[in-house]
């Protein structure tokens, strides 16, 4: 807009208290000035990364100049190697840890990423967009990052050899909550049942202490029940769930008058419950191919270093019949393909509740897309890590709740670059109740597989209500589980805490979490829970709530008041949930959910409400606590 233009364009100009204009804009020029203004406030949101590290060189992380420099706020420092090219404006800083001071000589002691799964979820999170990205032709597009505009703050806790320690962890909060940084991803499970010994549990809280939302995978042990990790109330645990593509390879086979013995060379392997490469001691072997008859995880693209296939054992057994029906039985695998596909159902690999820590909090908290992911990748591995591949891409596809982490994360560095001053919490629950709900028919452990339902970050922007908390929540929480005094002072860092003369938290968990689950109890015919919850209006001034609610078979849900009347901004109201559940023993092992919805005539605010009837008998493996940290 030229000079002239934009004096015309002026209609006041306040000069006597404070300097600013008012002028009339088109619409175009209003949307040019909305983006720059949601550019800027995206420019201010630093993202953390514990993992494996990061590729500095990959055009993801590129800087074009038009980040300008770090916000003021940052206090972190990057450092520089030989092997290590250093940040710019878009990564703007980078360390490592690793205290034992143990080499590992399949890694490298800098933030430089040997492995690609950093810089896959790095990408995924943060990725500044580049055009034609893709798998030697798959998935071709622009990819880019779920927030691309923020800054990348990478902490280095994950090595190839020895995995990721609890006090490399440790380390990394305690420099990232210093440092100055807004969200943090960590794609990364196992851990400890136990709010005060698990390090990113410990971690987790005292960065919520400081307003910096910690996001997590769920893990990669789904289907089994129990083996949701990550579960703290603190922290955003995230299931992956399906996109609406997928990659085939056809395997055509050829009968006996179909044979041309001149394009018979080496030999086509049929191999039953195949373990991870396979194909690669085929082809040593002299293999031309493998064809893999699998069911384990049948929802997965998976990358091969010599021409491979995986079918179900239906197929299989079409395939062990046809080689027994001819003399000489041949076949072709055919390129992959790409073909679109009905959207979202969760992974089979994605981890399930119900919580092994606690029987009051439902885990997952929601699911993100973390199936055949393409970003961004490491030049210093082969695709598939195996000795002998020569395959190597800046880009390739990884499945996991490790790439549906970021693209939560990412959800909710947008929702804090609108509402800078949200506390934890408050994002969590404007991410948890906008989500889309997911299909029971297709998910059939439902909201032990996918939480409040499918990740939708633009309604997160304005969720109507808000379910707050403070540190003191999670403390009365603690106190309600049963947690010693002297483990929660550790966990908080406090010297002491008493909880015999704190007040006690309110209703049936003592949260204020916008999720609802209550364990039955075999001993008892009927089971009560009473669940008290505070919303805050973040919406318009004036705004009028009805509760909706919708009850499974024998649960009986009573909400008190059915009606939350608002007359201003920020203005907070109460209100009860009573469930009544009967146990049933043909219910064992077994959940049915109903669901809350606050609505009014621009907002719908949904919870889900679970109740889970656990086994009676102890030899039922209910439960399964993992010891270890890993990459997911």
């Amino acid at each position: 807009m030229c000079h002239d233009e934009a004096e015309e364009s002026m209609v006041y100009s306040y000069t006597k208290s404070f300097n600013a204009f008012a002028a009339k804009l088109s619409s175009d020029e209003a949307n040019k000035l909305a983006a720059r203004r949601k550019f800027k406030a995206e420019t201010d949101i630093i993202v953390a990364l514990f993992d494996t590290g990061i590729t500095p060189e990959s055009e993801s992380f590129k800087d074009d100049g038009s980040l300008g420099p770090p916000p003021e706020k940052w206090k972190g420092t990057c450092e520089r190697s030989a092997n290590f090219s250093g940040c710019n404006n878009k990564i703007i800083g980078a360390r490592h840890f690793k205290l034992d001071g143990d080499p590992d000589p399949t890694d490298i002691l800098s933030p430089l990423d040997a492995d690609g799964h950093g810089t896959h979820t790095s990408s995924t999170l943060a990725g500044e967009p580049v055009p034609d990205a893709s798998l030697f032709g798959l998935a071709k597009g622009t990819s880019r990052g779920a927030v691309p505009a923020a800054r990348v703050a990478v902490y280095k806790v994950c090595w190839i050899s020895s995995g990721c320690s609890d006090m490399d962890i440790l380390a990394a909060f305690d420099a990232a909550i210093h440092d100055g940084v807004d969200v943090i991803s960590i794609s990364i499970g196992g851990g400890s049942s136990d709010y005060t010994l698990d390090s990113i549990s410990i971690g987790g809280f005292h960065a919520m202490k400081k307003g910096i939302i910690t996001v997590t995978s769920a893990g990669n042990d789904g289907p089994s029940q129990g083996s949701v990790a990550n579960h703290a109330p603190w922290l955003v645990t995230v299931a992956a769930s399906s996109i609406d593509r997928a990659f085939k390879s056809q395997v055509l086979f050829c009968y006996e008058e179909s044979l041309d013995s001149k394009k018979l060379k080496g030999k086509l392997v049929l191999c039953k419950l195949a373990s991870w490469g396979t194909e690669s001691v085929i082809k040593g072997l002299g293999g031309i191919g493998t064809i893999i008859d699998s069911d384990q995880y049948p929802d997965v693209a998976q990358i091969f270093m010599a021409p491979a296939t995986v079918v179900n054992s239906t197929v299989g057994e079409t395939i062990h019949s046809y080689i027994h029906s001819t003399s000489s039985p041949t076949a072709v695998i055919n390129r992959s393909y790409q073909l679109q596909v009905r959207a979202p159902f969760i992974a089979s690999f994605s981890s399930r509740g119900p919580n092994p820590g606690t029987q009051r909090v439902l885990k997952p908290d929601i699911a993100a897309p973390g199936v055949d992911i393409l970003a961004s990748y490491t030049p210093l591995k082969s695709l598939t890590g195996l000795k002998g591949d020569t395959q190597f891409s800046k880009f390739t596809i990884m499945s996991g709740t490790s790439m549906a982490c970021p693209h939560v994360a990412g959800a909710a560095a947008y929702v804090k670059s609108f509402h800078p001053h949200w506390s934890p919490a408050a994002i969590k629950s404007a991410i948890l109740t906008t989500a889309t709900p997911m299909s029971q028919r297709v998910n059939h452990e439902a909201e032990f597989a996918y939480g409040a339902g499918q990740l939708d970050p633009r309604r997160a922007l304005n969720p109507g209500l808000v379910y707050d908390m403070n540190e003191m929540s999670y403390v009365q929480f603690l106190c309600l589980e049963g947690y010693k005094d002297s483990s929660i002072a550790k966990l908080i860092g406090s010297k002491t805490v008493n909880c015999s003369s704190l007040i006690h938290g309110l209703g049936y968990d003592g949260l204020n979490y916008p999720n609802f689950q209550i364990t039955l109890k075999d001993n008892q015919k009927t089971t009560f829970a009473i669940y008290r919850r505070t919303v805050t209006n973040v919406g318009p001034a004036r705004a009028i709530y009805n509760a909706t609610v919708r009850a499974p078979k024998g649960v009986e849900i009573i909400v008190t008041p059915m009606r939350l009347v608002f007359t201003k901004a920020m203005q907070k109201r109460s209100f009860k949930v009573v469930v009544k559940a009967k146990w049933d023993p043909n219910m064992e092992g077994k959940m049915v959910s109903g669901r809350l919805a606050w609505k009014s005539s621009r907002y719908v605010v949904r919870s889900p409400i679970v109740v889970y009837s656990p086994y009676v008998d102890d030899d039922h493996d209910v439960v399964k606590v993992i010891n270890e940290n890993n990459v997911l």
